[in-house]
């Protein structure tokens, strides 16, 4: 069988797309589409005029990563894709080890490479499903004492060494190789979810339908993240929790407020430990930096669950960027 496709969506991140498409090129990808999402950086001219070989689609507007993901998959014709971000560079030997893969195991639906920081630590890239018992021991405030625990280290998903193969809940789409007879299957990404958690959402669509998802040291991948989102993290922060409101309201709609009040619990000690920091330096930056932050936990103890992608799309300052981790 010939390599995979490759597919990146892009947003103002110009010369990370062309360090994405030279590791594609090298790795001979069997087709590569890039979906440009209006970006304003020349994006679309470089691809044009440096990659004429590469399948562009300039969307006019910004409609969100999972359309522009389904656009350009459906527009592939080889079996299997990897989906890439445009921050992402395939490592040797990437291609071919995910296609085999996917050629070994019939009832995976998606395999997930490990995923290396620019200084090449590990970047965790696989996680619970959201509401799930070890979704709660992995989460931000149990997650900071529970990693200090080497027996329950080595069992969550954040902290585990990523050094063999496993059956994981869901993978992070930073670069993930999908088989298309699957992603047809259960009608590909749901556009709804506009950024974050389209492949939590994806995923869960996929157990559900009796497909695995695998995740592979085999492949590596360099992944930066967050390349187009810059200084905005409360913007995005405040996005990933509407993308967790939403994907409770789309899976678990009975306990849908269970959860959302949960995660907005869960928000309370590091906002009282943020104030009580503010009450007591006096360095203007620092006061700063948790003022923002402090805003930012109230935003999310206001959010109205059922107005959730609403939140997501006018977070201010922030057009659709780059993913960053999600944890």
């Amino acid at each position: 069988m010939r390599q995979p496709a490759v597919v990146i969506v892009n947003y103002n991140t110009r010369q990370h797309l062309q360090e994405s498409l030279a590791s594609a090129a090298r790795e001979g990808a069997a087709e590569v589409v890039v979906v440009d999402n209006a970006s304003s950086d020349g994006s679309a001219q470089m691809v044009r005029a440096e990659y004429p070989w590469v399948t562009l689609h300039a969307n006019p507007t910004n409609r969100g990563y999972g359309a522009a993901a389904n656009r350009g998959i459906a527009n592939c014709t080889a079996a299997y894709v990897v989906l890439l971000n445009a921050d992402a560079r395939l490592g040797p030997g990437a291609l071919t080890a995910l296609r085999a893969c996917l050629d070994d195991r019939p009832e995976t639906a998606a395999v997930g490479p490990r995923l290396l920081n620019v200084d090449g630590s590990l970047q965790p890239s696989c996680y619970a499903f959201p509401g799930s018992l070890r979704w709660i021991l992995d989460n931000d405030v149990l997650f900071h004492l529970n990693r200090r625990l080497p027996l329950v280290r080595r069992k969550l998903l954040r902290t585990w060494a990523h050094d063999r193969e496993r059956v994981v809940p869901w993978i992070k789409g930073a670069a993930m190789a999908i088989r298309r007879e699957a992603f047809d299957a259960v009608g590909g990404f749901d556009e709804s979810f506009p950024l974050f958690y389209e492949e939590t959402d994806l995923c869960y669509r996929l157990h559900a339908a009796g497909w695995r998802i695998l995740f592979s040291p085999a492949a590596t991948v360099h992944h930066l993240g967050g390349a187009s989102t810059g200084d905005q993290v409360a913007e995005v922060s405040l996005r990933l929790f509407a993308g967790q409101v939403q994907y409770f309201q789309a899976h678990c709609p009975r306990v849908n407020g269970v959860w959302t009040e949960l995660l907005k619990a869960l928000q309370l000690p590091p906002q009282i430990r943020d104030w009580a920091r503010l009450q007591l330096t006096r360095d203007a930056s620092t006061r700063e930096m948790l003022a923002r932050r402090l805003a930012d936990r109230r935003r999310k103890l206001h959010l109205d669950p059922h107005r959730a992608r609403e939140a997501w799309w006018t977070a201010r300052h922030l057009e659709t960027p780059s993913r960053v981790p999600h944890r």
